[in-house]
């Protein structure tokens, strides 16, 4: 993330034509090109990461460590270390992350809250984790 080669692969991907109503937990790396009607949670065990397309839409909260936006968010974000948003992400809802890059276009409506470690910000949570079989 951040221009630097992750070491972690994309192990999920939700296609484009997809729609999922309800909550998505998952580990290692998640692609979104479809809609996910519900919370996007990775598992607190994981340093998981998040990718939403310019073609993705999630309409709920996200909580992921890194997260990589270039598709649409009407939720709040909860990015316990790296959050990037590129040229084409569009945002509604509170913002929390630790280390913040926006590439021109971005918008975020809402308010952005730095925070210094990623335990602030998982302390924050109201989402219950769902373990993982």
């Amino acid at each position: 993330m951040f221009g630097e080669k992750s070491e972690t692969a994309i192990e999920s991907i939700i296609g484009r034509a997809s729609v999922i109503d309800g909550t998505v937990v998952f580990k290692g790396g998640l692609r979104i090109d479809g809609h996910i009607r519900g919370n996007v949670v990775a598992d607190p065990e994981n340093t998981g990461f998040l990718v939403l397309s310019a073609s993705g839409r999630i309409d709920g909260d996200v909580r992921v460590a890194h997260v990589l936006l270039d598709g649409a968010v009407t939720g709040n974000i909860h990015a316990a270390h790296s959050l990037e948003l590129q040229s084409r992400a569009r945002i509604t809802g509170e913002v929390n992350y630790l280390v913040l890059k926006m590439q021109t276009g971005a918008v975020v409506c809402g308010k952005l809250c730095h925070h210094h470690s990623a335990k602030a910000v998982s302390q924050e949570s109201n989402l219950s984790f769902l373990p993982l079989a």
